[in-house]
């Protein structure tokens, strides 16, 4: 994988969302990022729920991809263990399978950023014991 900005579900919703609360912080953002951004299918899958869901054209995130904004570096199947440990870890915040994949992105690509609009990344620990590097709007 290579380094670069990790981004999550939130950000890529609020992107493509001009009424969302957050689209113009996360513009903001991505005028400083190099692309693609990299992200994970669990994300891809949930951004395209929401967009739907909000009455968005589903298929936008996936045309982010085919255009190249967006790349899938992570592949579930060889990270199951350690998706599986992270799990379990964090069952009392709880943690989603998408944040799980993104806190094991940040592990192997140690000097990217998360790009997020989830508090939950403070409680999240790199390897256990480091915070993740995150990109987040002030509370």
């Amino acid at each position: 994988m290579k380094r670069g900005v990790i981004v999550d579900t939130g950000p890529l919703v609020a992107y493509l969302s001009e009424r969302d609360k957050y689209h113009a912080w996360t513009c903001g953002q991505l005028e400083h990022v190099g692309f693609p951004l990299l992200t994970c299918e669990a994300v891809l899958m949930e951004t395209c729920f929401l967009i739907g869901r909000n009455g968005g054209d589903a298929g936008d995130p996936i045309e982010m991809l085919n255009q190249g904004w967006l790349s899938i570096p992570f592949d579930l199947s060889l990270e199951s263990e350690a998706i599986s440990r992270l799990m379990r870890k964090y069952t009392n915040v709880p943690i989603s399978l998408a944040d799980s994949c993104l806190l094991r992105m940040t592990e192997l690509l140690p000097e990217s950023h998360l790009l997020t609009l989830d508090s939950d990344f403070s409680i999240y620990r790199k390897h256990g014991r480091e915070p993740v590097p995150m990109v987040m709007p002030e509370r």
